[in-house]
């Protein structure tokens, strides 16, 4: 494939002039030095730029258009409620239909003991909220001292002050001053970098436990409020974790009672399979934390879920104290509700978790026929439609690449070939996460460019 030169210069300048981007070499995008893409349209799995460039979107956008593009399902509800009401606010116990309705939508999906929605905007900002109730909830229960949290180092969980300490990636913590004080990263359960190749994944489970209640000791249980995890590690390389780990996690923290704060912004509703990661590998929380695939990304949402024996400690707290001061003012916004019940609606009607279910584990065995015996991949992993290529300078003698450019040239080369899949960050790593309407003929198209990118970057 070859990409069209852009067609309109001045729409470009003023994006350098005018807009700073996320994530992004924010000098070299004002120089004119990262190729960025105006996109302009997409359906299905497909998204076109205004050059006239298509491209099969192998990651959903980042990991959230679920449904697929131009659902005009999802349009039209949202239409529809602009024109009804485009906005009210949920405080002091205002409602609105789509909103009322999306909730219940959401808990007759959720696990038994999860109790109520909290709806904010993003995954951010519902980490922000899960961690704040958590706080509140240690206070109201006479333990203020219980405030630290554990996370993972790799995990993402945002890019905030407290979602961003919580994130365990360096690059979100250099010069921010973050992590703020109390925010723990313990070991990743990441079985391709565990510490001896002779270990198994049991083995390799056993130590992140240990190295887990070693923490836990050192700090004090008493001080500690909450363990925060990706039930699959997202941004981190799309990480499955090792066999028994969170039912060996859970053990831990009902043992010290640590409260489960699971982030489902990536896993939730559908992609590994199931409506849930927290279904897929047994997970009882205490939080749930979900946005992107909410709304198919159509609007932004999040919503913080939160169990019985939370909510109740909560609700008795504004008996007590008088009303929860949490709330942001596009809480439970009613267009971006209508969005996520037409999203959830559609989830049912299409079969898209079924799809997932079947679809993922075709793409993972195409992954493994095209390089799978590739020199240079260490690993193929993933569940439901989530999976990464690892690549290694030499994976028998355990030697890494001493740079991080090969995933970086590995995904532009699928871009020249009409597929997007993400460069990973901190390490050789290409992603994949597609819409989960993707069909077995596009898994194939994905593989096709996987194969001829990796010869191109790496050789035969």
């Amino acid at each position: 494939m070859t990409l069209n030169t852009p067609i309109n210069d001045e729409l470009a300048a003023w994006d350098r002039d005018c807009l700073m981007h996320p994530t992004t070499h924010t000098a070299a995008h004002a120089r004119g030095d990262v190729p960025g893409r105006i996109i302009t349209g997409g359906e299905g799995v497909f998204v076109e730029d205004r050059d006239g460039n298509r491209f099969l979107d192998a990651f959903a956008a980042l990991y959230c258009v679920n449904a697929g593009y131009g659902r005009k399902e999802i349009a039209d509800a949202m239409s529809e409620q602009t024109q009804k009401l485009a906005f009210f606010h949920a405080f002091a116990g205002h409602g609105n239909e789509p909103a009322i309705r999306l909730a219940r939508m959401i808990m007759d999906r959720a696990p038994d003991h999860m109790a109520r929605v909290y709806f904010g905007l993003s995954g951010s900002d519902a980490n922000e909220t899960n961690v704040k109730l958590a706080w509140h909830y240690n206070v109201l229960r006479g333990k203020p001292e219980k405030r630290k949290i554990i996370s993972r180092w790799r995990g993402y969980h945002g890019s905030g002050l407290v979602s961003g300490s919580l994130t365990g990636l360096q690059g979100y913590h250099a010069r921010f001053n973050l992590p703020l004080p109390g925010f723990l990263h313990t070991d990743t359960p990441y079985f391709l970098r565990r510490p001896s190749r002779d270990m198994t994944e049991g083995d390799f489970t056993d130590h992140l436990i240990d190295r887990l209640e070693e923490m836990i000791e050192a700090e004090g249980p008493d001080t500690i409020a909450a363990f925060i995890g990706e039930p699959v590690m997202g941004t981190g390389g799309i990480v499955p974790p090792p066999e028994g780990y969170w039912t060996r996690v859970q053990e831990v923290l009902a043992h010290h009672d640590i409260l489960l704060i699971a982030d489902e912004v990536v896993t939730g509703f559908g992609r590994t399979g199931r409506i849930f990661g927290s279904e897929t590998y047994d997970l009882k929380p205490d939080f749930m934390t979900t946005a992107k695939g909410l709304t198919s990304a159509y609007a932004p949402l999040s919503g913080s879920i939160i169990s019985q024996r939370v909510f109740d400690v909560l609700s008795q707290g504004t008996d007590d104290h008088g009303p929860l001061c949490h709330g942001w003012t596009y809480s439970a916004h009613p267009v971006c509700a209508a969005a996520g019940v037409a999203t959830l609606q559609l989830i049912d009607d299409l079969g898209l978790i079924e799809n997932a279910a079947s679809v993922g584990p075709y793409l993972l065995q195409r992954l493994q026929d095209a390089v799978g015996d590739h020199a240079k991949v260490a690993e193929i992993r993933g569940i439901g439609l989530m999976a990464a290529v690892e690549f290694m300078d030499d994976p028998n003698a355990d030697a890494w690449f001493p740079d991080m450019t090969v995933g970086p040239a590995v995904s532009a080369a699928m871009l020249k070939r009409g597929v997007i899949a993400r460069a990973m960050p901190e390490g050789n790593i290409v992603g994949f996460a597609p819409p989960l309407c993707l069909s077995k003929a596009e898994a194939d198209q994905v593989a096709d460019a996987l194969r001829a990118a990796v010869h191109e970057v790496l050789g035969a």
